[in-house]
């Protein structure tokens, strides 16, 4: 994957954040390739640690990403809390 995609899973989660569709921020970390347009996208989160994507060339890799942490999140089985910090 490229530096594009990375940037592309970033804009969508701060897109998602800034929506207030997400309740906490994520930084998006190392895609990885599993398969033939099957990938992974690691975050920085232990709530939210990757998502799986299926993705085509030609399709936005942001809109995929995009799609696959609001699905992620509607799965969650417990409620994803904003981590407080402990100063």
């Amino acid at each position: 994957m490229t530096h594009d995609s990375k940037a592309a899973a970033q804009q969508s989660v701060d897109e998602l954040f800034n929506e207030h569709l997400l309740p906490f921020k994520l930084a998006a970390g190392r895609i990885a390739c599993i398969g033939v347009e099957e990938y992974i996208v690691y975050f920085d989160d232990s709530r939210l640690p990757t998502v799986n994507i299926s993705w085509c060339e030609g399709e936005s890799f942001k809109n995929v990403v995009r799609a696959a942490v609001l699905e992620r999140l509607h799965s969650a089985s417990g409620p994803l809390l904003v981590k407080t910090s402990t100063t």
